[in-house]
């Protein structure tokens, strides 16, 4: 459980999850979950809160590209590098279906995307042939013809000049790089396909051909990774001026590479991973300078460049308890308050779908005390979140609600604001904000493995 990896008395990067994604943890999700899923899926669009059914809420589509030219070391994703090119078609055609028979619930039917994400895995590894084919199956109708944003992850090793083209012809408005380091032998002991020449190549690509926002993503804590290096990490982002900036601290779930390998005798990692405190210590470095250079910090994770321009509307949307249609094996989504999960391997995927059945694996309802729980914890990983919205939304008082939680907070050094009108945590408490989230759990989910 989060509850220990991270925490100011255990230092050491053991074997568990650390990043808070959802509320109740994951592994509070069940199969028996499904029947209020499909129940979920079969009722109009209804507000998250009390207050009865409106219509409005945004849905978002969220869709999982399993595909990579290799398996990062520190990968706990859903991810195949073994598949050809007929299987790619395949997988992408079961993906097409399953949105058809999502179009077709009363949940979903007839509501256009706020948002949509393409996620991975890497998008990038499809062919400019896939991707348009794919993209045409699943906006026909204009699905997404009004999408505040359209966010499309990317290897930069996957990418050319004419790919980039044709992601930017089909709509995309954030491109998310994922360069991780910019030490080649860094990126090589991890795992990483691409190299520090292509990092440059599709950045100065993407930027000729003028998306919108070009976010970099950065990982804290690689194996192998010195202050020198990612102190070079720092300046080589600065040089590059990208929107957003997102930047991860390394954790280590059951299924990572490097997570098997901690527990064998002379494994084949000889590198160490950095401590909770260094990679702490490595972002705070690296948000310091973004502010010097007049990017702003958004979350925990990112800093922007103007937040006027670069924004995450899939991470707001989603923390302020969204519809998300997730597609493709292994995919989370949310529907009219319930949380479901795919199937999470390809066969049963597939079998669902041609059964003409939506593959859901797990599913769970919260409560509407679960569910202003999950907009709380999810929102305070921006560093603030506001009173006035979880009396309006859910007839709660979380200052009174929380105190116990938030006195705790304080006496900590960890609390930098308690008003009527902002809770805010100071940039420490930011620092390592997901191992403080827990405290807000109810009993039941405080000591249960996250996923």
């Amino acid at each position: 459980m989060s509850g220990v990896q991270g925490d100011a008395t255990v230092e050491q990067t053991d074997v568990g999850s650390y990043f808070v994604a959802n509320y109740p943890p994951f592994s509070a999700w069940k199969p028996e979950g499904i029947n209020d899923a499909h129940a979920a899926l079969s009722e109009p669009s209804r507000t998250e809160g009390p207050g009865g059914r409106v219509e409005g809420r945004p849905l978002g589509l969220y869709l999982h590209i399993p595909f990579c030219r290799k398996r990062c070391h520190f990968c706990y994703f859903r991810v195949y590098t073994d598949k050809n090119a007929r299987e790619v078609e395949n997988y992408l055609d079961l993906v097409a279906r399953e949105w058809e028979l999502y179009a077709s619930q009363p949940a979903v039917a007839g509501r256009k995307f706020n948002f949509v994400y393409f996620g991975g895995g890497t998008p990038s590894f499809l062919s400019t042939r896939q991707l348009q084919g794919l993209m045409g199956r699943l906006n026909a109708g204009g699905a997404w013809s009004e999408a505040e944003e359209i966010t499309f992850e990317c290897e930069p090793g996957t990418l050319s000049e004419a790919k980039l083209a044709a992601i930017r012809e089909m709509g995309v408005t954030r491109l998310s790089l994922g360069v991780e380091n910019f030490d080649d032998r860094i990126l090589e002991i991890n795992g990483r396909a691409h190299r520090t020449p292509e990092i440059g190549r599709a950045y100065a690509q993407a930027r000729k051909l003028g998306f919108p926002q070009i976010n970099i993503d950065l990982i804290a804590g690689m194996l192998g990774e010195t202050d020198a290096n990612w102190q070079q990490c720092i300046e080589r982002t600065l040089a590059l001026e990208p929107d957003s900036v997102t930047i991860y601290q390394m954790e280590l779930p059951y299924n990572t590479t490097i997570s098997g390998d901690l527990h064998k005798q002379g494994g084949q990692f000889n590198e160490p991973v950095a401590g909770w405190a260094t990679k702490r210590r490595w972002v705070q470095d690296a948000f310091s300078a973004l502010e010097r250079a007049g990017y702003h910090v958004g979350s925990a994770y990112t800093a922007v460049k103007n937040p006027s321009t670069a924004k995450f509307v899939y991470r707001d949307r989603l923390w302020e308890g969204a519809d998300l249609l997730g597609l493709g094996v292994a995919s989370f989504g949310h529907i009219n308050g319930v949380h479901v999960q795919n199937v999470d391997t390809w066969p049963n995927y597939e079998d669902a779908i041609n059964r003409g059945e939506i593959p859901l694996g797990r599913g769970y309802r919260p409560s509407d005390e679960e569910r202003m729980i999950r907009e709380f914890v999810l929102q305070l990983k921006r560093g603030a979140n506001r009173p006035p919205y979880f009396a309006q939304k859910y007839g709660v008082d979380v200052l009174g609600r929380f105190k116990d939680a938030l006195d705790s907070l304080a006496a900590e050094g960890y609390l930098a604001e308690r008003s009527a009108d902002r809770i805010a945590l100071t940039r420490e408490g930011l620092m390592r904000v997901d191992v403080l989230l827990p405290r807000f759990f109810l009993p039941e989910h405080s000591n249960i493995r996250y996923t």
